[in-house]
C-alpha cells in the first residue's frame, strides 16, 4: 500500500513521483507482452464529458494491458445528465468498480467526486489541472536526457492547465520550469514556474520547448487571443535560441501553423509523439500505484 490515494493535481504523489517514472520505463520496456496484471479481476470506470483521443484510448489500452476491464462512459451516458449528484455517482460506483477515471470541464466537480467515492480517483483532465500529461512529459525528457534534475524545460504560450501542471510536478522532479506568456495569460504566481514574458528570453538555453494550443477545448474562439500568442509560436528561429540539444514538446491535438509550425512539429528534434505514446505507460504506472 502507499499513502497515494487519489491523483487530482498531481502533487499527491509527493515521493512517489520518481519510483513511477521508473516504474513506467519498465512497463514500457515489457510491452507488448503483459508486464503487470495488476488490474486483474478489476474494472475501471472511464468517464469523459468532454471528447479525447490519447487519454481515452491510452486508459482503455493500459486497463485492458493489465487484465482489467475499461468501463468507458460519456457524460450523457450517466444520470449526471438529468441531475443526479456528481458525489451521489461516486458512492455508486465505487460499490461496482475499482478507480474512476475522469475528464470533465469542471475541476470542482472532479474533486467532489473524489472527496464522496471510495476508490481511486484520476484527473484525466480539468480545465485547471492535466497531471496525467505532465507524467508524461517527464517519462520523455527522462528517456531522452537520462534525468529531470536541472533540465531547463520553457513552456511557451496560453498559462493553460498543462502548463499549470507541468510547473507542479516537473520542479516537483528537479526540472527548471520557465512559462512564457503574453500579458492576461500568464500562469498564477507561485505555481513553481518562473515567467518570463519574453519568449526568446525564456527558452535561451532550454533543454526542451513545450507549447499547446492556443484555443483550449470548449473555449470560444478568440481573435484576441490568437493575436496576443502570436509571437509565441514556436518556430525554427525561437528553438535556434534553445541549447543545440533541445526537443520539442507538444501535449497534442496541435494546430501546425498557429501555435508551432509543421517543420519543427513533425521535424527530427520533435518529441511529441514520444509524448503521446508515454501516456499509456505512465497511466499504466499510476493505476498499478493506486489499485490495491
Amino acid at each position: 500500500m502507499t499513502g497515494v490515494s487519489d491523483f487530482i493535481t498531481g502533487g499527491e504523489l509527493g515521493d512517489e513521483l520518481e519510483p513511477l517514472l521508473v516504474r513506467a520505463a519498465e512497463l514500457k520496456e515489457g510491452r507488448p507482452w503483459a508486464a503487470s496484471d495488476a488490474l486483474a479481476g478489476r474494472s475501471i470506470a472511464l468517464i469523459f464529458e468532454q471528447p479525447s483521443t490519447r487519454t481515452r484510448v491510452s486508459f482503455e489500452v493500459g486497463v485492458a494491458e493489465m487484465g482489467g476491464t475499461p468501463i468507458v462512459l460519456r457524460g450523457d451516458e450517466l444520470q449526471l445528465s438529468r441531475g443526479e449528484s456528481i458525489g451521489d455517482v461516486g458512492r455508486v460506483l465505487s460499490r461496482y468498480l475499482h478507480a474512476i477515471v475522469i475528464r470533465s470541464g469542471s475541476h470542482e466537480r472532479v474533486a467532489e467526486l473524489a472527496a464522496e467515492a471510495e476508490v481511486p480517483v484520476v484527473n484525466a483532465l480539468t480545465p485547471e489541472h492535466h497531471p496525467c500529461q505532465t507524467l508524461a512529459d517527464l517519462q520523455t525528457l527522462r528517456e531522452r536526457f537520462g534525468s529531470l534534475e536541472g533540465l531547463r524545460v520553457a513552456f511557451v504560450g496560453d498559462g493553460n492547465n498543462v502548463a499549470r501542471s507541468l510547473a507542479l510536478l516537473g520542479s516537483q522532479a528537479g526540472a527548471q520550469i520557465v512559462v512564457s506568456s503574453p500579458p492576461g495569460l500568464e500562469l498564477d504566481a507561485g505555481a513553481g514556474a518562473e515567467l518570463i514574458s519574453d519568449p526568446a528570453e525564456a527558452v535561451a538555453g532550454a533543454d526542451a520547448i513545450y507549447t499547446d494550443v492556443w484555443i483550449s477545448m470548449g473555449e470560444p474562439e478568440a481573435a484576441a487571443k490568437r493575436e496576443a500568442l502570436a509571437p509565441y509560436r514556436v518556430d525554427e528561429a525561437l528553438l535556434a535560441k534553445a541549447s543545440d540539444r533541445a526537443i520539442v514538446l507538444h501535449c497534442l491535438p496541435a494546430h501546425p501553423g498557429e501555435e508551432i509550425t509543421a517543420d519543427v512539429l513533425y521535424g527530427p528534434r520533435s518529441a511529441v509523439f514520444d509524448q503521446a505514446e508515454n501516456r499509456l505507460h505512465v497511466q499504466k504506472a499510476l493505476l498499478e500505484l493506486l489499485v490495491d
